[in-house]
Formats: structure tokens, C-alpha cells, sequence
């Protein structure tokens, strides 16, 4: 590889790495913060949910700013945003905290838009590959975030503000790597991505949609509030972030592993399935035996969400014919589907409120896991989303 291509893969690789620790570094530190600011469970589990709420409805102006200034562009301003985001919201009360959380959640729905569409442009004859190590980034940065807030929490003496605020340096080396890149995109494109009007003509951009939001859901659930069940079970703070690093580190090799391999089939179904299945069981062991080999649960989860993030993007990736329209399906399919998945850390708060106990959002929990498999079912399916499709 050229100096280039190195500095290009490893720009792309350090700003996907800033897509989850913005969120992952919040819920071992919750308790802390509830206590803190006065925050009841459900008020605690709606921070990561105007998060999610944020991905949803700010992806569309990703559309919008790549035709003015460029994918490349676009996600270097969004470095910059989460890095102010994630610095302001320790400075203040409960209103400066959400206002920082959404100004970087902000950020990182602009960024999950443009990356799938960086992958079809910049490597357009790699795109397995590099979902791979896209997503592989993506889990590992929240594996990392969430490993690591407590421990640096004790080794500096800062309190949830201080060590939250620190997630700011990563993102701004990360704009650092991407600058020349940045500097070097065209402002403009002719091949800009294509309105959204013709894209939601198409049954398998609802199909990739419905995928998309119900396996976040699943997801973002277990990120907001994994480690609080097993503080509850008995766990110390630390011991329970290790927990969710366990399964988000697992998801780092499987979301490289998987796009591959799928990848090479017309039909992404049989992977699709399982991952749907491991999710299950995974939602299982946590319900029914927590503290029975927790170890155990926390690498079928990794497994089960990590395969079932890393195909619902490779699907977004590969449906579409070209890199406009899927810049359009990754804006669509990622900005409904968080919406949907946003619901997740606040119904879990709100059932762990009225019913005393985990058991309620558990089950329920698994019935999303239900439905997520037959979306997947319709979305794996053999397709090609381009100018045919869109005029049918």
C-alpha cells in the first residue's frame, strides 16, 4: 500500500473508533451520575436515549452537507463535534449534560451515515473488508470506553466529569489523521446522494431498516443498562463494566470476521439468522442465570450483536449500486432505525421502574430479538437497490 492508503485506512480506522465511546462511557459510571444530578432510573437510562433519539433524526443532514462539502469533510466536522459535545456535558447540571450528549450524538449520526458511503467510495472493490474493519472499530472503541472509565477514574482522581470529558482527545487525533484527507476532498460531487423520496419507493430499504432499528435496539439496551443489572446483582462497579467491555471486545472480531464471510454469498440469511439466534440466547442466560458464568452470556451476546451490527451495514453497503444512493439508504435505514431503537434504554428504565425487577424488560428484550430475525429474514435476501429498483 501506498503512504496514502495507509494514512487513509488508518484515518478511516481511528474516526470510526470515536463512533461508540461518547456512549459506552457513560453507563458504568451511571450510578454515579444519577446520584450526582439527582436522576431517577428512567431519567438515568434517557440520557443514552436522547443519544439514540439524536442518531435518528440528525442522519438526514448528512445527505445534505456531503453534496456542499464532501463525505470527507463531513467527517472530519464531525470529529470535531463529538469532541466538543462529549466536553461540554460534564461542565454543568442535568441540562448541560443532555445538551452535550445530543451535540455529540449529533455528530456521530452525521458520521454513521457518511461511513458507509466512505467504504463505497474510497474502496470501492474492498467493501467487505473494510465493513469489517468499520464495525470491527466501532465495537472495539466502546469495548475500550467501557473497560476503561472506571480504572481511569481511580488512577486520576477525577470524578464522572473529568474522565467523560477526556473522550474529547481521542476524537480530535482523530481529526488530525483525517485532515489531509479532508483537505484533499472535493466540495462537491457529482454523483451527490440521491433524494430520499426515491429511496423509500423500495421494499428492501424497509427491510435493511427494519433490521437496522431492531438490532440497535437490542444493542443499545444492553449498553445503557448491562452493567447496572449486575451492580444489582451483587457486582462491583468496576467488575460490571468489565462485563460490557467483555462483550463488546468479543463483537471486535466477529464484526471483522462476519462481513467477510457473508460477503462472499448472494444471500446474507443464514448469518443473519444466527445472529438473530445468539442475541437470544444471549438475552437468555442474562435473564435466567446472571451470575452463572456471566463470563459465558457476555461472549454469546458479543457474538450475537456484533454479527447482527456488522451484517445489518454490510447489507447497507451492498444492496445499493453505487455510492450515492448508498450514502441514501445508510441515511434512511440509519435515521429510522435509531428512532426505533432509541425506545429501547428508556422502555428498559420505565419496566424496571413499575415492575421492581429485570424480568419484565428481559422478556421483552427478547421479543424485540424475535422480530429482529424476521426482519433480517427479508433484508439478507439477494437485492440490488439502483436506478432499476428505484424507478419499479
Amino acid at each position: 500500500m501506498s503512504p496514502r492508503s495507509v494514512l487513509l485506512v488508518a484515518g478511516f480506522a481511528l474516526a470510526a473508533l470515536n463512533l461508540r465511546p461518547a456512549l459506552a462511557g457513560v453507563s458504568p459510571l451511571l450510578d454515579e451520575i444519577m446520584n450526582d444530578v439527582g436522576l431517577s432510573p428512567a431519567g438515568g437510562g434517557a440520557i443514552t436515549t436522547v443519544m439514540v433519539v439524536c442518531l435518528g433524526i440528525f442522519g438526514p443532514l448528512t445527505p445534505l452537507l456531503a453534496r456542499r462539502i464532501g463525505l470527507d469533510r463531513t467527517l472530519l466536522a464531525g470529529l470535531l463535534v463529538i469532541a466538543a459535545g462529549v466536553a461540554l456535558r460534564g461542565t454543568g447540571g442535568v441540562f448541560v449534560l443532555y445538551l452535550g450528549s445530543a451535540l455529540a450524538a449529533t455528530a456521530i449520526a452525521v458520521m454513521n451515515v457518511s461511513m458507509p458511503g466512505i467504504v463505497k467510495q474510497h474502496f470501492p472493490t474492498r467493501v467487505n473488508l473494510l465493513t469489517g474493519v468499520y464495525v470491527s472499530c466501532v465495537v472495539g472503541g466502546a469495548a475500550a470506553a467501557s473497560a476503561l472509565v472506571v480504572p481511569i477514574e481511580h488512577a486520576t482522581g477525577y470524578d464522572w466529569r473529568g474522565v467523560t470529558a477526556l473522550l474529547a482527545v481521542p476524537a480530535l487525533l482523530a481529526a488530525l489523521l483525517w485532515l489531509p484527507q479532508a483537505l484533499r476532498g472535493r466540495p462537491a460531487g457529482q454523483n451527490g446522494p440521491r433524494p430520499f423520496g426515491e429511496v423509500l419507493r423500495s421494499r428492501v430499504t424497509w427491510y435493511v431498516t427494519a433490521l437496522m432499528g431492531l438490532q440497535s435496539l437490542t444493542f443499545y439496551v444492553m449498553l445503557a443498562w448491562l452493567p447496572t443489572i449486575y451492580l444489582e446483582a451483587g457486582y462491583p462497579a468496576d467488575q460490571a463494566g468489565y462485563l460490557l467491555s467483555l462483550t463488546n471486545l468479543v463483537q471486535v472480531g466477529t464484526s471483522l470476521a462476519v462481513p467477510v464471510l457473508a460477503g462472499r454469498r448472494a444471500s446474507q440469511v443464514p448469518y443473519v439468522v444466527g445472529a438473530g439466534a445468539l442475541t437470544v440466547l444471549g438475552y437468555l442466560g442474562v435473564l435466567l442465570a446472571p451470575t452463572t458464568l456471566p463470563w459465558l452470556w457476555m461472549i454469546v451476546l458479543g457474538i450475537g450483536q456484533g454479527a447482527s451490527f456488522a451484517l445489518a451495514l454490510l447489507i447497507i453497503a451492498l444492496r445499493p449500486a453505487d455510492p450515492a444512493t448508498v450514502t441514501a439508504l445508510s441515511a434512511v435505514a440509519q435515521s429510522v432505525g435509531y428512532v426505533v431503537a432509541a425506545l429501547g434504554p428508556l422502555a428498559f428504565g420505565f419496566l424496571r421502574q413499575v415492575s421492581g425487577g429485570w424480568t419484565v424488560p428481559l422478556i421483552a428484550g427478547l421479543g424485540v430479538c424475535a422480530v429482529q430475525i424476521v426482519a433480517g429474514w427479508f433484508a439478507g435476501r439477494p437485492a440490488t437497490l439502483g436506478k432499476a429498483d428505484l424507478r419499479s
